[in-house]
Order: structure tokens, then sequence, then C-alpha cells
């Protein structure tokens, strides 16, 4: 991953920000040389949030029964 000063960054942010667009690689920017900031390129997920969450419920006994009695009073 490359560095980039602060400083550097401010200056020339646009062709920063393009030039990480177009290749993909990540930029660390520093602040007095130390890593403060990571820029990198988002990469969108094409599946649907149902799809995520497929598989992810391990145990389903009652699903209409209320947690305790007193729950629909409290509803």
């Amino acid at each position: 991953m490359e560095k980039i000063s602060k400083t550097e960054f401010k200056a020339h942010a646009l062709a920063v920000l393009r030039e990480i667009e177009q290749s993909g690689q990540s930029k660390i920017i520093t602040d007095r040389g130390k890593p403060t900031l990571e820029i990198k390129k988002l990469r969108q997920r094409e599946t649907e949030p149902l799809a995520l969450l497929k598989g992810t419920v391990i145990k389903y006994d009652a699903p209409t029964s209320p947690v305790t009695d007193d729950d629909w009073e409290n509803a």
C-alpha cells in the first residue's frame, strides 16, 4: 500500500481519489509520518439483503408463542 501525507493528499485529493478508483489499490494517509486513514475503493455487494441472512437462524421452535405470559399485555 502506498502512503501519502495529509498535505500532499489535500493538494491532490481529486487525482488521488481517481487513481484509487481506477486501480483499486488503497492508500494510507499519514499525519506526521503516522498512519491515520486508509482510503480504498468501495466494493458493493450485488446480493439481495435476505440472501445474506439465509441460513443464519439456527433454531426457531414456536414463532407465535410469547416469550413470557406478560408480553402480550406489555405490547
